[in-house]
């Protein structure tokens, strides 16, 4: 088996060391090459490459950023049989796609599951969601999550207070989101959201989910749209309203039941796709990553995409 492992050296848990113990662990049974990345897009490119060439596995060590351009990199040209699998081993902050997958957080853990993985020939396809919009040329996959509005607004807040040399945590992500949700009370934004057969108006946030949880906080699991899995459609959580009350409420009841609900909020799981407009444009984020702003915005659920080593 040909395998490429892609390592993010700025990943939050990434060290050399880590890394060469994980490199002489698949060496023993795989043939391998070790790519560090060293520029945005590197794992695009690498896994990109891998895929024409005719690897057999892109292993990607480093958060979840790393994993959604080794995903877009190896489906570049799009979904196909004769693509490389996806193998993960954690290595950022959050790893939420690897824990939506039962993937254990500790690297080392990780890659015995891998190595069972490889040696057994286990593997799991799943659907992925997709993201059209101006400020992409050919659409970007997603992983587990997407939004446009108050989610993206943190995202592009922690993007930026890390380019400044501020260390990714939940303290960091939380006193962005504070800042950014006071900025939405003064000036709200409205969006409209359309899903197959139904149309919803003034939507005050939008948040899309390709998997359970939507994300991480800390060890706690962020749970919006619990019955959306990478077997089916997409889940879509939006509040009609962003006031104290109705926010407060919806927070509430995600960190008590992961389950959501209230007259404000529109829930849709396991749809096809969702598309959302505003006449102002709005911040765009897939998988934690910062895409930029605009009006127009259509997430596509597509079943069977990728294959993973698990």
């Amino acid at each position: 088996m040909r395998a490429l492992l892609v390592v993010n050296p700025q990943a939050t848990t990434t060290t050399p060391a880590g890394r060469d113990v994980l490199a002489h662990a698949l060496a023993s049974d795989v043939k391998l090459e070790v790519i560090e990345t060293s520029y945005r897009g590197h794992a695009a490119d690498a896994a990109h490459g891998a895929a024409e060439d005719g690897f057999d596995l892109v292993i990607a060590h480093g958060g979840d950023g790393t994993v959604n351009e080794v995903v877009n990199g190896v489906l570049r040209a799009g979904p196909r049989p004769d693509k490389p699998m996806l193998g993960v081993v954690p290595g950022g902050s959050a790893n939420v796609f690897a824990g939506a997958l039962g993937i254990p957080r500790d690297p080392v853990e990780a890659t015995h599951v891998l190595l069972q993985a490889i040696e057994h020939g286990t593997k799991r396809r799943i659907g992925l969601g997709q993201v059209f919009a101006d400020v992409i040329s050919d659409g970007r996959w997603f992983t587990f999550n997407a939004g446009m509005g108050l989610d993206a607004d943190v995202v592009a807040g922690v993007e930026h207070k890390r380019a400044k040399g501020r260390n990714a945590s939940p303290a960091l992500y939380l006193s962005v989101a504070l800042k950014a949700y006071s900025r939405l009370v003064r000036k709200p934004q409205h969006f409209t959201v359309e899903v197959p057969d139904e149309t919803f108006d003034d939507v005050g946030m939008v948040f899309v989910s390709n998997t359970d949880p939507w994300t991480y906080f800390g060890d706690r699991a962020i749970q919006l749209n619990p019955s959306t899995s990478f077997d089916g459609g997409l889940g879509l959580s939006a509040l009609r309203t962003l006031r104290v009350p109705t926010v407060g409420r919806y927070i509430a009841q995600v960190l008590a039941t992961g389950n959501p609900k209230s007259a404000k909020l529109v829930r849709r799981d396991d749809v096809g796709y969702v598309r959302v407009k505003c006449e102002e444009p709005a911040n765009l984020q897939v998988d934690g990553d910062f895409l930029g702003t605009t009006t127009a915005v259509e997430f596509r659920a597509v079943p069977d995409a990728l294959t993973v080593a698990l």
